[in-house]
């Protein structure tokens, strides 16, 4: 899990006076505390790592012992969760976020059910426009228009091989465009970019010219799960995450 913040300089840190943004309380339970116990009551996960700044906050987040094991974050997400791959390279992995706090096991399963159906050396969970509206109108998302799909991520990666790596590697270099869909397919060529202008390029073409370009498969994960393209950025996303899970209890 990659959990690393901005410390006490992080704008929701700051907000809501705590010293680690993985440390706010959602509804009174700290995000990383809520991320964890679903990861931890899913069928799917044997393990679980964090990659944050030290194994305090991660403590003080989650109160009590627990048998996780801790991995010193490094500059950006795609390198830490390289470093803790690397660190215990037993496939497939799942890579998920602190503040996924609207996560719950059955997604965690239904996800890595479908990875493994699938067969793809890398996963990503994404879920429809049409799905996150319909149940949550109000929500300011990010979505990526690819031919008729329109998609959010979902924050929810298998790694399932060593060649799944080689994605992250790339991500490293293109971290700081990941809300510009553009300048991603760019990254691919010339041709892909003009398609995606044309608004001809099929989420299904996206992932195959990556596994191409990468040397690997690369495969989309369709969620049915509006909750699972939800985190928690900004004030608004708590409130929201908060009205989710009074409702579910």
């Amino acid at each position: 899990m990659l959990a690393a913040g901005r410390g006490s300089n992080d704008p929701m840190a700051k907000a809501y006076g705590v010293s680690h943004k993985c440390a706010l309380p959602v509804n009174g339970v700290p995000m990383l505390k809520r991320v964890v116990d679903a990861l931890q009551g899913s069928q799917s996960t044997a393990s679980i790592s964090i990659s944050i700044e030290t194994a305090e906050v991660a403590h003080n987040a989650l109160g009590k012992a627990f048998n996780i094991t801790i991995v010193p974050s490094e500059n950006s997400a795609p390198l830490s969760a390289i470093v803790a791959i690397r660190k215990n390279p037993a496939f497939p992995f799942l890579i998920t976020t602190a503040d996924h706090t609207l996560l719950t096991p059955e997604m965690i399963d239904y996800f890595c059910k479908r990875a493994e159906q699938d067969g793809a050396d890398f996963s990503a969970g994404l879920a429809r426009a049409e799905i996150i509206l319909a149940a949550y109108p109000q929500s300011i998302r990010t979505f990526f228009k690819f031919g008729k799909d329109r998609v959010s991520g979902c924050n929810l990666f298998a790694v399932c091989t060593e060649k799944g790596l080689r994605i992250l590697e790339k991500w490293k270099y293109l971290e700081s465009a990941r809300k510009k869909p553009w300048r991603l397919v760019a990254a691919f060529g010339p041709l892909s970019l003009f398609r995606f202008l044309l608004g001809t390029l099929s989420l299904d073409e996206v992932f195959r010219i990556v596994s191409k370009r990468l040397g690997l498969t690369a495969k989309p994960i369709l969620l049915p799960f509006a909750d699972a393209a939800i985190d928690v950025d900004k004030p608004s996303d708590l409130e929201l995450a908060e009205a989710i899970l009074k409702q579910r209890t």
